[in-house]
């Protein structure tokens, strides 16, 4: 046989070899038993080709092939891709399978939605999206994927997550760069050895079989034990403006020099308005409440992501002018109000979350999705929340405590912690007064004062409607049957960071009432009401992000027509998680007192320990019901 047609011949059974691989991929039958397990989704295929030509430019391409078993699955297929005008998308494809890899839809650029990359509460962005709309018509289908994008702003670099979430496992997942372009690449491997992947050079890896994580109560966050590989250019560009990334002192004078620098200016009456409010100010932190105030009682935040990749802030004079900005314009206009009297400040990189979510402080790169503002001071760092137009000052817990910051000082950047609000600080103090009638009714006054973290997750209700305040405390108390709530009041002291909740409560059916004995539980106001998820193996480590303290007394006037029969013995139980104790004493024949106290510690703890925990809070679910046994005379 002539060699040609050898070759002809070997290339076309490889070609039909390798095709009939790529269709076992679209049938979901061939997916391996062990990745279906509690997975909505399996990644078959995902290949990441990227090619780096410049400091400015590199090729990104992608071809991702997801089968889908239920809609908790359809978020990953991956089917989205974001756009400016110097991010292009070259080429986008997708193409929809049944169960038995029968292709039974195709996408072209043309036929996906296109809408802009931010949310309604947003003035103005030119970034934008494009994603795939299907509604399957049944499951499991399957996506296949491609894409090819052309960047030539290299600030954001994408990185390597070969699992993408919870509930979705991953047959073959590979990334490889390819770095044409003579500028250092930086990179950090990131719980990869746990995982079945292999390294076949600093910049290609590939992973195979790795099967869903499933999430567990208290467990810490998806990305502190799931594979990423993070990678960063030393030398980059964003919007035309060249940066040096070596180090956060590099990344943060680059932030410096060529985002900050002119910005600051202010005009000269506001200039001299400020200067006459802080005149008689005795020091720089009484400077500094008085120009957070006045910021607060000017502006209001919207989203303006414009300028150099939505990290430029607007001119300080231009949010002067209009009484608005985002996070970076509100920080930097008060960044330059407080050197306008000479308290100085620094603009902060952060990420802002409810969960603790830190800046990498080992790997240089951009990230962040929040700027606050910084006023150095001895005894403690003073941070402030320049998007909160009724924040109190210097208060940030629930959105940006106890995580690491990048500051941007003139001389670069510099990885600093916030404010911590320890267990202590994070105080809630409950009273009531509580009258019990014979027939088994209970009504009262509490009142609940909230300091810390805990002000933060109670303060927002004020500004609710009446109706969704009352909605608010019959779920607070989902326990009391038949609960009505009125003249509800609230004092929010922003000097003392202290907020009060004053509500007048009655229920006509909280009592259990059998034969001459009333049952009647006295924690009425504050209980854990849930116990932890049993596991019979539990997989991950857990962990309390924010440690709290509850102290609660509760006065209760029994009828003359009831004697208490019965009362629980005190209880007291303390160990590594926390503190539990409870009590309660005869004040008189018709008056008790119940005393509680619940201290939950912050931190990390081993899986094996869980067990400990789960019993715990289940002795405090239990002791939060008991009861007290009256009778009639």
């Amino acid at each position: 046989m002539p060699f040609r047609i050898l070759v002809m011949l070997l290339l076309t059974s490889l070609s039909s070899m390798l095709f009939a691989q790529e269709a076992d991929l679209y049938k979901s039958s061939t997916i391996p038993f062990e990745l279906k397990i509690k997975s909505n989704a399996v990644i078959r295929y995902d290949k990441t080709d990227i090619e780096v030509k410049a400091y400015n430019k590199f090729i990104y391409k992608r071809k991702r092939i997801v089968t889908v078993f239920n809609e908790g699955g359809i978020r990953h297929q991956g089917t989205v891709e974001s756009y400016d005008k110097r991010i292009k998308i070259k080429a986008l494809e997708a193409r929809i399978y049944d169960k038995n890899g029968n292709e039974i839809k195709k996408f072209k650029e043309k036929d996906f939605e296109d809408v802009s990359a931010v949310s309604g509460g947003t003035l103005y962005s030119d970034s934008r999206v494009k994603y795939l709309e299907y509604t399957p018509i049944s499951y499991p289908y399957t996506v296949s994927y491609e894409v090819e994008v052309e960047y030539a702003s290299t600030a954001f670099f994408p990185s390597w997550s070969p699992i993408n979430g919870f509930y979705v496992s991953a047959q073959n997942s590979e990334y490889k760069i390819t770095n044409n372009s003579g500028v250092e690449l930086k990179t950090k491997p990131i719980n990869l050895e746990n995982y079945n992947i292999e390294k076949h050079s600093d910049y290609h890896y590939t992973a195979k079989n790795l099967t869903s994580l499933k999430p567990e109560a208290y467990s810490p966050s998806f990305r502190t034990f799931a594979p990423v590989l993070r990678v960063a250019l030393t030398e980059f560009e964003m919007e035309g403006v060249r940066g040096i990334n070596n180090n956060w002192q590099d990344f943060g004078k680059w932030m410096h020099d060529e985002l900050l620098s002119g910005t600051e200016a202010l005009p000269d009456a506001v200039k001299t308005e400020i200067k006459a409010l802080t005149k008689n100010a005795t020091s720089d932190i009484e400077k500094a409440r008085i120009v957070y105030n006045y910021m607060q009682e000017k502006t209001r935040y919207i989203s303006v992501q414009v300028g150099i990749g939505g990290w430029k802030p607007m001119l300080a004079e231009d949010v002067e002018r209009l009484g608005y900005a985002d996070c970076k314009g509100l920080s930097n206009y008060t960044k330059a109000l407080l050197e306008e009297v000479g308290v100085e400040a620094h603009y902060a990189v952060i990420y802002g979350d409810e969960d603790l979510v830190s800046i990498d402080k080992e790997f240089s790169a951009t990230e962040g999705n929040h700027v606050v503002l910084c006023v150095p001071n001895e005894e403690k760092d003073i941070w402030l929340e320049c998007t909160n137009q009724t924040n109190p000052f210097g208060f940030i817990a629930s959105f940006t405590d106890d995580r690491d910051a990048l500051l941007i000082t003139p001389e670069g950047g510099k990885i600093v912690h916030t404010t911590i609000y320890k267990t202590e600080d994070n105080l809630q103090l409950t009273n009531a007064d509580v009258n019990l009638t014979i027939n088994g009714e209970i009504s009262g006054s509490v009142t609940i004062k909230t300091y810390g973290y805990q002000y933060a997750l109670h303060e927002g209700v004020q500004k609710r409607p009446l109706r969704e305040q009352e909605l608010y405390f019959k779920e607070y108390w989902d326990y009391i049957n038949n609960l009505s709530v009125d003249n509800i009041a609230f004092n929010n002291d922003k000097d003392h960071v202290e907020f009060t909740e004053k509500v007048n409560v009655s229920s006509s059916s909280f009592v259990t009432k059998t034969g001459k004995r009333l049952l009647f539980q006295p924690n009425a106001f504050n209980r854990i009401k849930s116990i932890p998820t049993r596991y019979e193996n539990r997989t991950l480590d857990f962990e309390i992000e924010r440690g709290y303290k509850d102290v609660d007394e509760f006065v209760i006037k029994i009828a003359p027509d009831l004697k208490v029969e019965a009362m629980p013995n005190p209880i007291e139980i303390v160990n590594k998680f926390g503190t539990y104790k409870f009590s309660i004493e005869k004040r008189s024949e018709h008056e008790l007192v119940y005393k509680r106290t619940h201290i939950l510690n912050k931190g990390y703890y081993p899986k094996e320990e869980y067990d400990d925990f789960r019993s715990f809070m289940s002795t405090i679910v239990k002791h939060d019901k008991t009861k007290v046994v009256l009778t009639t005379n």
